[in-house]
């Protein structure tokens, strides 16, 4: 049996093709197929089945262009209510590749929808099974229950559901099965993912969080409690999924634009969009310009951030990036690119219109001045979770998913110099970007981060316990 992982970085998401005799199937597709199409060719492979363990909510599948491009089934779960042709199945429902069996189990949690497929090869007995687990089972962590309120259901109801899932179908497997899930760490599909992109359930049994005993009643509180908020474009990526999103080779060419034409376009209303390092958005920007680096979580962030039909036009190193971009932001659905600005912001100087700046400081930089300069003001853009486990002195929460809307609340001097940091400086500076044209007018983005705080041996805070005097 032919098995591949397909793990895309900026969305934390993995996908899968499976193969055996000359049959193949593809599970959880991303938006832009070519690859599985070339890796089944090299392998010999047609293929015969694309499965989807849910309608995903933070991604754009391309199940219906991979079908289209192959003659393929695809498959979802019978309560998807999928609005194109496929076969729907349920519990015990078997696919079979060759001499692999793919066994169906309804698996309700995360979405209603919810399926796993245990993958066993029927010709190799020394093969370890494999279960791909979609969002209901990930490494360290099991999806949040929070995502299907559209379709009347409350995160109680879907936590309940997940419990009843974990302990009498997952749990029930072998120890020895193989754990494929759809996402890993970064995702917001869960709290608490590991940088592993596989396991074994022996494993996720001893060691996820969730998998502990305890009654179903302390397992809803426990998966209810504290949930952060579900980014703002996952019911309509869900929504587009269940319809079926448009081939990508149907986007509009990329169009370069002037300075000029560049300019005209730079008010409320449509967006610019910069995708370098925060090192070179710091340099030179264009102003009110929002920056989210192609080289992190880039459609994660960007799907987050930016509301769903705002015309966009991006700042890139060159023409390159700017289709890579353009590629990047339709995988999360967003399709509205009017064009890149050619020349980069090299063009934009040269044409000798205004620049913004925005300074980058080291983490011994940011010590020295939050021991020499009282004023100072620390905003911390990590998660909760991330925040809670430790952070620089002086540091206010403001995670960066809700910042524009809960900047004014944080009571904050916009003249007064503010530092931004995250993990690692790529969060901070997508953060700056946001908090300058709200009028902060001395802001610097720490390079480096949390992590090369701790790594220097700084002090680190913690919050103060809830209730504490």
């Amino acid at each position: 049996m032919y098995f591949k992982q397909f793990y895309l970085g900026c969305l934390a998401h993995a996908s899968y093709l499976i193969g055996s005799d000359g049959e193949a199937a593809v599970v959880d597709p991303q938006r832009d197929v070519d690859q599985y199409i070339e890796e089944a060719a090299a392998q010999n492979l047609k293929i015969k089945y694309i499965i989807e363990t849910h309608l995903h909510a933070d991604f754009v599948s391309g199940h219906r262009e991979l079908a289209a491009r192959t003659g393929a089934e695809i498959v979802f779960g019978e309560k998807a209510g999928a609005a194109f042709p496929h076969r729907a199945v349920k519990d015990s429902d078997e696919l079979k590749l060759g001499g692999a069996k793919l066994s169906i189990m309804e698996t309700p949690g995360h979405t209603p929808e919810s399926i796993c497929v245990l993958v066993t090869d029927t010709e190799d007995a020394d093969e370890a099974a494999k279960v791909l687990t979609g969002d209901t089972l990930f490494i360290g962590d099991v999806g949040r229950p929070d995502l299907a309120g559209g379709k009347g259901y409350t995160p109680q109801t879907m936590a309940a559901m997940m419990y009843d899932t974990l302990h009498n179908k997952l749990l029930k497997l072998d120890d020895a099965v193989e754990v494929y899930p759809a996402h890993g760490a970064g995702s917001m599909c869960g709290k608490n993912l590991s940088s592993e992109t596989s396991s074994t359930i022996g494993q996720q049994r001893q060691f996820n969080y969730a998998l502990q005993p305890m009654s179903k009643d302390e397992f809803v509180r426990m998966m209810t409690d504290d949930l952060p908020a579900a980014p703002a474009y996952f019911p309509k990526d869900a929504e587009i999924n269940r319809t079926g999103a448009s081939p990508l080779s149907e986007l509009p060419t990329l169009q370069a634009l002037t300075p000029a034409e560049v300019s005209q376009r730079a008010h409320p209303g449509e967006m610019v969009l910069d995708v370098r390092s925060a090192a070179d958005f710091g340099a030179a920007h264009v102003p009110g310009s929002l920056n989210i680096g192609l080289g992190g979580q880039f459609a994660s962030w960007a799907g987050t951030l930016i509301p769903m039909q705002t015309p966009l036009v991006i700042v890139a190193e060159s023409e390159e990036k700017a289709k890579e971009a353009q590629t990047r932001l339709a995988r999360v659905g967003l399709e509205n690119v009017k064009g890149y600005l050619a020349g980069g912001i090299d063009a934009w100087q040269t044409a000798g219109l205004e620049v913004m700046t925005l300074p980058q400081i080291s983490v011994a930089e940011l010590k020295e001045l939050i021991e020499s300069r009282s004023d100072l003001q620390v905003i911390d853009v990590r998660r909760p979770g991330e925040y809670e486990s430790g952070h620089a002195p002086r540091a206010v929460t403001a995670p960066l998913a809700n910042l524009a809307d809960n900047a004014p609340s944080l009571e904050l001097d916009a003249t007064k110099p503010t530092a931004v940091i995250c993990a690692g400086g790529y969060r901070s500076s997508a953060a700056t970007s946001i908090l300058q044209p709200l009028g902060f007018t001395n802001l610097l983005n720490v390079s480096g981060g949390t992590s090369a705080w701790i790594k220097a041996g700084y002090e680190v805070e913690m919050p103060a316990a809830v209730g504490a005097h």
